[in-house]
């Protein structure tokens, strides 16, 4: 079967598509380049926020009609197949399989059943999967958490991907060893609430403790997200300062600078606990590299509310910030008890936020210049002149394709850096991934 699968949204849907895709090789599947090609079609969703949501509906459309030219079987997995408002869409346009975030492991019952196949439930046998290493690939994700137990206003995840559930570390430290003997060089350990890890299982190691584990696996480096801020505690601090695999790079969610808004928000800290924890973080790994969500707009934001916000991010001085519009999604408290504000009010305070943090990214990213940092090219830029990787900070660089000629670990000397890039010259390297640069 000629198969070809689309992913929108997080880290974690990636890693799922992954586990999908290699149960569908076991399967015999041939993956094709485009949908035209393809015999079953799998669209894995987002449901988090409304743009991915019109994305997917807007693609359906385009499939039933390609239904009514031939043979052709549609699949629907991820968080928006979750929702009802998933699954009307997915009756509107008459999607084959249909397959919540808890079992994805039915992707083979669903192929075998010959006709419409739905399942919604939540699997047990998930937690206990081990995907295969992928092939040719120097960067990896390894989900050591689903679901979450926090209750945020804005959000659909609790409802989408159910409770906390940790895996068993043995499983994990397994897949961790299968990556690094194909010969990945960073990974990224995934959950809705990575930090929570072990809170839900008696006998489990602690976050800090798995990444301590994690680091005698011998992978070059290590890397964690989504953090919750209330879980940020000292010995995960300690445990990133201590470990030299683990990358000092944290993403640490803020939502909002304004206490009145973190209430409303239900995110459980105030703005002076999130500022200890970054205290913390500097007073332990003062090169640390920082970044962050703010959500711009929620419901009864006011402009004081909003400098507040902005106060916040000079104090701590990201590196970087994913920064988004607050969008109501149903199902969510905030969609059912809120008042959305005025779309021109959100997009005006966006773009001064955005503003706030194109100054502090170039301050942040000029400490950077005439260091030698190692970087994970993984291959041609857009501009073929450049090969393009990142830092054990995140940050995204650029180096003259012909000193980077394949796809590794390279040393390399900053020389100039904007808000968003970072520029140098290689000037050492470790041994190179036996690939093709277009493979990385």
């Amino acid at each position: 079967m000629k198969t070809h699968i689309i992913t929108y949204g997080c880290q974690m849907n990636e890693y799922d598509t992954h586990l999908v895709r290699s149960e569908l090789a076991s399967l015999g599947a041939e993956f094709v380049d485009t949908w035209q090609e393809a015999d079953f079609v799998l669209v894995n969703t987002c449901a988090v926020r409304g743009k991915p949501v019109e994305k997917v509906r807007s693609l359906l459309g385009e499939l039933r009609k390609e239904k009514e030219r031939r043979a052709l079987l549609v699949g629907m997995m991820g968080c928006l197949a979750q929702l009802e408002e998933g699954q009307q869409m997915a009756r509107k346009f008459e999607v084959d399989v249909l397959l919540g975030p808890g079992a994805l492991t039915e992707i083979g019952k669903a192929l075998e059943a010959q006709s419409r196949f739905w399942d919604l439930s939540f699997r047990e046998e998930l937690t206990h999967h081990l995907p295969p290493a992928p092939k040719g690939a120097l960067s990896a994700f390894v989900s050591i958490i689903r679901g979450c137990n926090h209750h945020c206003t804005y959000c659909i995840v609790p409802t989408t991907r159910g409770p906390e559930v940790s895996r068993h570390p043995d499983l994990i430290l397994r897949e961790l060893a299968q990556l690094k003997a194909a010969g990945v060089v960073e990974v990224t350990l995934l959950g809705q609430n990575v930090n929570s890890y072990g809170k839900d299982q008696p006998g489990y190691p602690s976050f800090a403790e798995l990444l301590r584990q994690a680091g005698r696996v011998g992978i070059p480096r290590i890397k964690f997200t989504t953090s919750h801020p209330v879980n940020f505690t000292d010995d995960v601090i300690a445990a990133i300062a201590e470990t030299p695999q683990v990358c000092r790079y944290i993403h640490l969610p803020v939502q909002s600078g304004s206490n009145r808004v973190l209430r409303r928000m239900g995110r459980e800290y105030r703005r002076e606990w999130y500022l200890d924890r970054i205290r913390a973080i500097r007073q332990a790994m003062p090169d640390a590299v920082l970044s962050t969500d703010i959500i711009v707009g929620f419901p009864g934001e006011t402009e004081e509310d909003f400098q507040q916000t902005l106060s916040l991010y000079d104090e701590v001085r990201y590196d970087s910030a994913y920064m988004f519009i607050y969008s109501p999604r149903p199902g969510t408290p905030s969609y059912k008890h809120f008042q959305d504000l005025p779309r021109e009010v959100k997009v005006e305070r966006l773009q001064r936020l955005i503003e706030r943090q194109k100054h502090w990214s170039y301050q942040q990213n000029q400490r950077w210049v005439g260091q030698t940092l190692e970087v994970l090219v993984r291959g041609a830029a857009k501009d073929e002149a450049y090969a393009e990787g990142h830092t054990r900070g995140n940050h995204p660089t650029l180096v003259p394709a012909a000193q980077a000629p394949r796809p590794g670990l390279y040393q390399v000397l900053i020389r100039q850096a904007t808000p968003h890039m970072l520029y140098g010259e290689v000037v050492g390297a470790q041994e190179p991934a036996p690939l093709p640069l277009a493979m990385a």
